[in-house]
């Protein structure tokens, strides 16, 4: 476990909370293990019924440090997310992702994998893949476009584009714009009514809604497999070096 991420429980709800707000909440390889394991124990626990997710501060999780992917540029070492993709992505109970800032690259993408999502009115959703040379991740590729539609999945995909809390209420990637105060009142409301319900009859409802798992996992193990390629591609190296020294990246010399 990690001081970077707060686990509690009460009254059939498992709040987990990301805290490192020094560093806009991004993910270190011990936060993903922790998260993971917390997701793991609450599809054994039989007292979780539902299972909430946020951030502490103004920033939801501001996804991987791009230090992190440089130094990952030039090693063989594994994605840092580890067991989390498969933690979160077979998670059998409801899932609740209560977004109180912005939410960046997986910060994003695992919010897709949410059964309901509660936004404050400053959330901002970016999945900036692209500009750092590389390809999304967490089944995003097919998330996103079945959820939005192909010309609004490329601009956020392939241009790498951002979109406030109210255009993603529009396009249907969250189910609730709230004030930054009713946040997580409000989030906590829904997870006591999730807890509240039958829960064999929530986890097969859940189960008959996602469909087909295994061509998930395979989309992801696709999306993987790509992104370890392109973090050790020039592209990514490029678009880190400039990140890190605060300069346009020039892609002109790559094809």
């Amino acid at each position: 476990m990690t001081e970077h991420v707060v686990i509690s429980k009460a009254d059939g709800v498992l709040e987990i909370r990301f805290n490192r707000p020094d560093k806009k909440n991004a993910l270190s390889a011990e936060m993903y293990e922790s998260v993971a394991a917390a997701l793991d124990g609450a599809n054994d626990d039989r007292a979780i019924r539902a299972v909430l997710l946020t951030g502490t501060g103004d920033t939801f999780t501001s996804g991987n440090d791009v230090r992190n992917f440089q130094a990952r540029s030039v090693s063989n070492a594994p994605s840092a997310s580890g067991r989390f993709l498969p933690a979160l992505t077979t998670f059998r109970k409801p899932l609740i992702g209560a977004v109180n800032g912005a939410a960046i690259g997986i910060g994003t993408t695992m919010l897709l994998h949410c059964d309901l999502i509660v936004a404050a009115t400053n959330a901002r959703f970016h999945m900036p893949f692209t500009p750092l040379g590389l390809v999304p991740e967490a089944g995003s590729s097919l998330l996103v476009p079945q959820a939005i539609g192909h010309r609004r999945a490329s601009a956020l995909l392939l241009l790498g584009d951002a979109i406030d809390a109210a255009t993603a209420l529009d396009w249907g990637l969250i189910n609730q714009v709230v004030a930054p105060d009713a946040l997580m009142p409000t989030a906590r409301a829904l997870a006591a009514r999730l807890a509240a319900l039958p829960s064999e009859s929530v986890r097969q409802t859940k189960a008959l809604m996602r469909g087909d798992n295994p061509g998930m996992q395979a989309r992801i193990a696709e999306e993987l497999l790509l992104l370890r390629e392109r973090v050790r591609s020039p592209e990514a190296k490029e678009a880190f070096a400039a990140f890190v020294e605060k300069r346009k990246p020039d892609f002109s010399g790559f094809h």
